[in-house]
C-alpha cells in the first residue's frame, strides 16, 4: 500500500501537485478541502460558516483528521494543511508544496477571479487564523517543516515542472522505503 501526504498553504500547488502525482502513480486522491465542504454540506451550512465553528471548537478539525486516517487505508495521495503532521505515521511519503505569499496570493487572485488586494488580505487573514488553530489545538506550528521528506518552492516553476520534480523524487522516495523494509 502507498500513502502520501501534501500539505502546503493556500496557493502554493499542493492540489495541483496531489491531483497530478495520484494520476501519475495511479493511486486515489483525496482532499481534506472535499471533506470539510462534504461536512459543511452534511450540516447544511456555508463554507463560511463552517469556517466560524471550526474557530470555536476542534470538532470540525478532528472529523476532517478521523476522515483523512480513513482514507489513508487505501493506496492515495491526500492533501490539506496538515494532512502531513495528522498521517505523519501513516503516510510513506510526506511533501511540502508551497510558493512566497505574494504568488500564492496572485495565484489565488486569478483562481477565485478576485482583485489582488482582496485575495492578500484574505490569504493572511486565513493564514493567521489557521495558524493559531493548529497550534492550539494541535500544537503544531505549520512553519515547523521537519515532518516532510520533500520540500518543493513552486514559486518559479510552471505546475508541470514542479509535477515532474515531485514525481521523480516521489518515485525515488518510495524505492529508497522499499529498500529499507
Amino acid at each position: 500500500m502507498v500513502v502520501i501526504a501534501v500539505s502546503g498553504p493556500p496557493g502554493g500547488g499542493k492540489t495541483t501537485q496531489a491531483v497530478k502525482l495520484a494520476k501519475r502513480l495511479k493511486l486515489e486522491y483525496h482532499s481534506a478541502g472535499s471533506i470539510f465542504r462534504a461536512i459543511a454540506s452534511e450540516r447544511g451550512v456555508s463554507l463560511e460558516e463552517l469556517s466560524v465553528q471550526a474557530m470555536k471548537t476542534p470538532e470540525i478539525d478532528l472529523e476532517i483528521d478521523r476522515r483523512s486516517i480513513e482514507l489513508s487505508k487505501e493506496n492515495a495521495v491526500l492533501d490539506g494543511h496538515l494532512t502531513a503532521w495528522v498521517l505523519k505515521d501513516l503516510a510513506d511519503v510526506r511533501i511540502l508544496v508551497t510558493a512566497p505569499l505574494l504568488t500564492r496570493a496572485m495565484r489565488i487572485s486569478v483562481r477565485d477571479s478576485k482583485n489582488l488586494e482582496d485575495s492578500l488580505r484574505e490569504t493572511m487573514i486565513r493564514e493567521y487564523s489557521q495558524l493559531r488553530r493548529f497550534i492550539e489545538y494541535y500544537g503544531i506550528d505549520p512553519r515547523d517543516t521537519e515532518v516532510f521528506d520533500l520540500t518543493i518552492n513552486t514559486d518559479k516553476l510552471s505546475p508541470e515542472d514542479a509535477e515532474l520534480i515531485v514525481g521523480i523524487a516521489v518515485e525515488k522516495l518510495l524505492k529508497a522505503t522499499e529498500r529499507k523494509q
